[in-house]
């Protein structure tokens, strides 16, 4: 690996300013002190978690003198756990908080260099894998301090495939990950020519920056076959079985932690729809609708609607064969729209972004097109670095 502090590139995602356009709080719901974001936080651990006004009060007071007295302060991991799921609950893109109570919060908050991290993050995706089952879990890195950044990540997500720039201007891969693959390979990564090469991690630590490979059987490829189209296996295609998104930061109660990765499992749609099919990704729907026979001719003949589905088709098929947990975008908005309505019910505020949560296909068919929701963002939650 590129050792720490051996010409490791300084990235965008742990210098650039945060885009304001990513913390869009409303005045009246975002303190303006750290003091005040802590005090907010732990009256909601007060009325949530059933603390008594005495405990209630004694945990205010040594939290105010700790920030008056170092500047910071540190969560309990009762605090901890409780922010990290009150974040992936009020995270206004996410379509799987409905299972927020079920995350598994995995508390390294000792550890800032760069080989502690990697190691964590072996073992984080080991955890998270369960033989396909895939688990939802968080791993939560020290915190930033006065004088101190927190470690983190600069890979979009743990596993990612490079994206290699042509000469003609084209991208061979993932183009999303062009950009990145630039910096490994400045950094001593040698590259290779794949459509799906994996990328390794970029870690910044308090003793600097480096990169490593990490373990592809954590995490591993699955083949994308069609239960229809036999020709589908020669194109090649695979994904990696779950996504573990690296490069947001979490907040809570004021503290800021920028290495906490997150895991969680995939909706089809995302991987064929987007990853697959999108333009400025892999691009495959000419492919796929070639091999499927359609006229391209033009756009009334609907043949990037048919390709689309038969992608992700392809995509669900495989993955359930390879007994790796993925769910249908029908299912996942009808849980959605379940909980939503469960928690309306209950006299509660649902955030969510309508554009995040109405699937990229079959959209009209699915209970949340019709549905409206509130999307302030609240802390606890993640950002974007």
């Amino acid at each position: 690996m590129g050792r720490p502090g051996s010409g490791c590139p300084v990235t965008a995602a742990t210098t650039a300013p945060t885009d304001p356009g990513e913390r869009p709080l409303s005045a009246d719901r975002r303190p303006t002190s750290l003091a005040e974001e802590a005090v907010a936080f732990l009256r909601t651990c007060a009325q949530d978690l059933g603390w008594d006004a005495r405990r209630h009060r004694q945990r205010r007071l040594a939290v105010l003198a700790e920030i008056a007295s170092t500047g910071t302060y540190a969560h309990t991991f009762e605090e901890l756990e409780y922010g990290a799921k009150l974040a992936w609950r009020n995270h206004t893109r996410c379509i799987g908080q409905l299972y927020w109570r079920t995350l598994i919060v995995r508390d390294r908050r000792d550890v800032a260099t760069v080989d502690g991290v990697v190691q964590e993050l072996e073992q984080h995706l080991d955890w998270a894998y369960h033989d396909g089952g895939i688990r939802p879990v968080i791993t939560v890195f020290a915190p930033d301090a006065p004088g101190a950044r927190g470690p983190s990540v600069a890979n979009a997500q743990l596993v990612r495939y490079a994206g290699y720039r042509q000469p003609d201007g084209s991208v061979r891969g993932d183009p999303a990950n062009a950009e990145l693959t630039d910096l490994l390979v400045g950094a001593g990564w040698q590259p290779r020519s794949g459509m799906f090469d994996r990328l390794p991690v970029l870690v910044h630590g308090r003793d600097g920056c480096g990169w490593r490979e990490l373990d592809p059987r954590t995490c591993p490829d699955i083949p994308i076959t069609h239960p229809s189209y036999d020709w589908f296996a020669d194109l090649g295609l695979r994904w990696y079985a779950y996504p573990t998104v690296s490069d947001m930061q979490l907040e809570i109660g004021g503290v800021v932690y920028p290495g906490a990765p997150f895991t969680g499992w995939y909706v089809a749609a995302e991987i064929g729809a987007r990853n697959f099919g999108d333009v400025e990704r892999y691009n495959l729907l000419p492919t796929i609708a070639k091999g499927m026979g359609l006229d391209t001719s033009g756009d009334r003949t609907l043949w990037k609607d048919r390709a689309l589905i038969e992608l992700t088709v392809a995509v669900l098929t495989s993955f359930e064969a390879a007994g790796v947990r993925m769910v249908d975008h029908h299912t996942m908005t009808d849980q959605f729209h379940r909980y939503t309505q469960a928690r309306r019910r209950a006299g509660e505020t649902v955030y969510a972004e309508w554009g995040w949560i109405v699937p990229p296909i079959a959209g009209s068919a699915t209970p949340v097109y019709r549905e409206t929701y509130d999307s302030t963002v609240i802390r606890p939650n993640f950002f974007r670095r």
